[in-house]
């Protein structure tokens, strides 16, 4: 509702200048057609002009490229930029039950968890519901041990783990080990790393503080360009 400034046009104009000829025209060609048809491809095309120009046209600017990524779009100069996830390669640790590992679940490994209890969580994990017995032979994807070998053990581990479970090679104890033992090795660090904050509760409260006087520099900065564009800035 607020990104369009005053001169928008004026401005894109002045930014596509600055592209070579063909350039431009490319750029145009591809705005319309994402403008005609939404084609995702199209818009890509477009933003490799943009991409190149950051990298190899005098006098371009990050500005620039958020002009023109806005009128390839559109829309005007985002004021308040829209947060995307980031996360790690695992999105969703399984818990115990193999389900999302949550407190109100009651499936949880805390991250800082006594070794012992850590061992005694996982060696108490339900397995496969049809594998009885020892001798029985069982299925990995029916079993919530498994979804977290696929987050913590290699590739061997999980094809001994996958042959042992399928034929009853290997009991289910056998199994649990080698997710416990990677348990543990990931948070020996952190346990380490917590000492110090633990023994000593007042640096938790200067990071604190110092985080909180960074944090108040960007939202005031963030602030005043949300007032100039709402024109709320007297």
């Amino acid at each position: 509702m607020y990104g369009r400034s005053a001169g928008f046009e004026a401005q894109v104009a002045q930014a596509l200048g600055k592209l070579s000829k063909d350039d431009a025209r490319y750029l145009e060609k591809q705005r319309k057609a994402f403008g005609e048809t939404g084609a995702a491809e199209a818009l890509g095309k477009a933003e490799g002009v943009l991409t190149k120009a950051a990298s190899n046209t005098a006098g371009w600017t990050p500005n620039d490229t958020e002009l023109l990524q806005a009128h390839l779009r559109g829309t005007g100069k985002a004021v308040l930029t829209e947060p995307q996830a980031l996360h790690t390669e695992v999105t969703k640790l399984p818990g115990l039950d193999g389900t999302k590992m949550s407190k109100s679940y009651g499936n949880t490994i805390a991250m800082r968890e006594e070794p012992a209890e850590v061992q005694r969580k996982v060696q108490r994990m339900p397995t496969d519901p049809q594998r009885v017995r020892r001798t029985d032979k069982g299925d990995p994807q029916r079993c919530p041990v498994w979804q977290l070998h696929l987050v913590y053990s290699d590739l061997p581990t999980r094809e001994w783990v996958h042959t042992g479970c399928t034929t009853a090679g290997i009991g289910c104890l056998e199994c649990k080990q080698p997710v416990i033992d990677a348990i543990l090795r990931e948070q020996l660090p952190w346990r380490e790393r917590a000492e110090s904050y633990l023994s000593n509760p007042k640096k938790v409260h200067w990071i604190v503080e110092v985080g909180t006087e960074r944090a108040r520099v960007v939202a005031r900065e963030t602030m005043r360009g949300v007032r100039e564009a709402m024109g709320l800035n007297y």
